[in-house]
């Protein structure tokens, strides 16, 4: 009876282990990969994984996860991460060519080097020590230099200009870390197959890093702490790695009418060097997009138009101007489309049933020469030093209107109209900032700051304690064709400790963050939720549209670091000449060098000596004896004794210099 009671209870103890495991999809795990490739106008190919997990509530699945990361769950326990993002980069996104309106722009152009942000559901207290802590553990997870953001130099506290206002929020950046596979394998070990079965096993390590851009990002978002009613509880991660690709054209001589050269054809094989193999089993699903883009949609239109070619189709994948490898299992056409007549095209495969013996190589290949352009956002945002010295300079924003051809900003051009610009930027303390000197001009003309300045919050630097952060809020007419923004600045001066080791090369400013909230860079592909693709819904985000200037590198006075080598030289010369002489002088004993040099003498035997006499009387010179040469020999040589007063004149004005 004993016996059946323990089975009965080993059974309950079982089933409510196991019961979030089985349960509904409220709580339940969950993965999903995706790929999505897009041809680009400079004949290059935009590869952009997006890998999720989502763990349900601590409350009711546990601490225990069979999908979701370990070291990911404890690090939201542990320092109450509410909101985080990561980011390593290489390159930098080019918006003229590859686009600055588009979801993945706005999300996934990040600048070069290591991006970190947090927003940690602590006291405010204790925010400061959370976030060094945190870095420190970024650091180990990630074998990459984040620890050097736990510096009260090396991070700001944004109010509103970067996210939406919040006490907690920490932001850092490192321009210089470089980014190498140490940095992605630990990335991959994240997803439950790693890079050992399902999309990222096409991760070839030299393909990523020949290419031009590489980003890899972390997006953490936790509501278990603090979470509002209504929202859905639980931790997301969002794995994401974003590639600019140049494929091997096959047809590199292949020219047509105009002049035109054919745009390189393509494959997974030809751009990573593999192919896929099948699906993670333990994915929710695993499916592959090619997107073609409204603007090169609107162009195949056009050209379609001048040769008399049909015109792409929503619901096919056949097509007069390129050819697809593969057939897609649905073709799904944008909706809600507010920039001129054309949508995006998105051609869908899954990768589910296919396996080793039969992998999945999707290709694309041209037929017709096509140009095209990539959507912009409304202004193109650069940043760049003026002025020359070691001394003041100037941070100069330039903003140049890039007048697209989709008019959306006509529909704004009209009297009183004005377009918001929030600027986000921190600069080190060594660069100090005069934030009463910053000057606004619209079109070449100078206009007042008041003017175009709505709002700003300023924070200046402290020496060695804090950076300086500048946040504003700026209006500009629509019809405006350019604005410049410059603010001075005196360079200081760092301690000899201070100077990292390539000093002479210059010190980095991280980028500027400019935003454009009355634009949302969002793709609608889904009519409904019955298809939940984390990708597609990303892509139905209003995300606001903003991108990153340039890195600036800022020469500072650097000392002569030979000066310290030179004294250090000069210093053990002249110990080691006085030190030398003085214990030569006490030392050396002269008559015992006599004795020496008689009885080697004597070692010589006879015949030596009478050869040498010998000698002598021929020479008409009488060889001296030892005794001479040593009556000669006392210690009150004068050589001697000016050898000895020189070291001690020596030491006596070493020690009287030094004091």
């Amino acid at each position: 009876m004993a016996f059946q009671w323990s089975v009965l209870y080993f059974l309950v103890l079982l089933q409510v282990s196991f019961t979030p495991i089985f349960a509904g999809s409220s709580g339940e795990e969950e993965f999903s990969e995706e790929l999505l490739l897009r041809p680009l106008p400079d004949r290059k190919v935009l590869a952009h994984f997006h890998f999720e997990s989502r763990a349900p509530p601590t409350e009711i699945y546990g601490h225990h996860h069979r999908l979701f990361p370990k070291a990911i769950y404890q690090l939201v326990q542990k320092f109450q991460i509410r909101e985080m993002e990561l980011s390593f980069t290489q390159g930098r996104w080019n918006y003229e060519r590859w686009g600055g309106f588009n979801p993945i722009t706005s999300a996934n152009a990040k600048p070069p080097g290591v991006e970190l942000w947090a927003i940690l559901d602590v006291p405010p207290d204790q925010v400061d020590a959370s976030w060094k802590n945190l870095t420190h553990t970024l650091s180990g997870l990630f074998c990459a230099s984040i620890n050097f953001l736990e510096s009260s130099t090396a991070y700001s506290s944004p109010d509103w200009a970067f996210q939406p206002s919040s006490r907690s929020l920490r932001y850092g950046a490192l321009p210089r870390e470089a980014v190498c596979t140490e940095n992605l394998t630990p990335w991959l070990k994240l997803l439950p197959c790693r890079d050992k079965a399902g999309l990222a096993a096409i991760l070839d390590r030299p393909s990523i890093y020949r290419g031009f851009y590489h980003s890899q990002r972390l997006r953490l978002t936790s509501t278990e702490v603090g979470s509002e009613k209504g929202m859905e509880s639980g931790i997301v991660l969002e794995q994401t790695l974003t590639i600019v690709l140049e494929p091997d054209a096959q047809r590199p001589n292949t020219n047509h009418l105009g002049g035109r050269v054919l745009q390189p054809s393509w494959s997974l094989r030809s751009i990573f060097g593999r192919e896929i193999s099948g699906r993670c089993v333990l994915a929710k699903y695993s499916t592959v997009f090619i997107e073609v883009e409204r603007n090169l949609v609107s162009e195949l239109k056009k050209l379609g138009r001048r040769r008399g070619v049909a015109e792409i189709a929503s619901d096919s994948w056949t097509d007069p101007f390129f050819d697809l490898s593969v057939t897609p299992d649905k073709t799904i056409k944008e909706m809600n489309v507010t920039h001129g007549d054309s949508s995006s095209i998105l051609y869908e495969f899954s990768t589910e049933k296919y396996l080793d013996y039969e992998p999945f190589d999707v290709g694309l290949t041209w037929k017709l020469p096509v140009v095209w352009s990539s959507p912009q956002a409304p202004f193109r945002a650069s940043r760049f030093l003026i002025g020359s010295g070691n001394q003041r300079g100037s941070i100069a924003i330039s903003l140049k209107s890039t007048e697209p051809g989709e008019g959306f900003m006509s529909d704004l051009a009209r009297e009183g109209c004005t377009v918001r610009v929030d600027v986000f930027q921190v600069v080190p303390w060594y660069v100090k900032v005069y934030f009463h000197t910053l000057q606004v001009f619209v079109d070449g003309r100078h206009r007042r700051v008041t003017d175009a300045l709505e709002k700003i919050h300023v924070s200046p630097s402290e020496d060695k304690v804090s950076p300086g952060l500048m946040e504003m809020v700026l209006r500009f007419p629509c019809s405006m064709k350019s604005a410049t923004l410059t603010i001075e600045f005196d360079k200081g001066f760092l301690h000899i400790d201070e100077y990292p080791p390539d000093a002479n090369q210059g010190f980095d400013i991280p980028s500027a963050v400019v935003r454009f909230p009355d634009f949302q860079a969002s793709t609608y592909y889904l009519k409904d939720n019955s298809r939940k693709s984390a990708l597609l819904s990303k892509f139905q985000e209003k995300n606001l549209l903003l991108s990153y200037t340039e890195i600036l590198l800022v020469p500072l006075a650097t000392p002569d670091f030979s000066m310290p080598y030179n004294v250090i030289t000069i210093t053990c010369t002249v110990f080691a000449l006085y030190f030398g002489s003085l214990l030569n002088v006490l030392r050396r004993r002269v008559g015992e060098e006599e004795r020496f040099l008689k009885e080697a003498s004597m070692r010589k035997g006879m015949l030596p000596q009478l050869l040498s006499k010998l000698s002598a009387k021929l020479r008409g010179k009488y060889k001296d004896s030892p005794q001479s040469s040593s009556s000669s020999s006392s210690l009150l040589n004068p050589k001697l004794m000016f050898k000895v007063a020189l070291v001690a004149g020596i030491a006596v004005g070493w020690h009287y210099y030094f004091e």
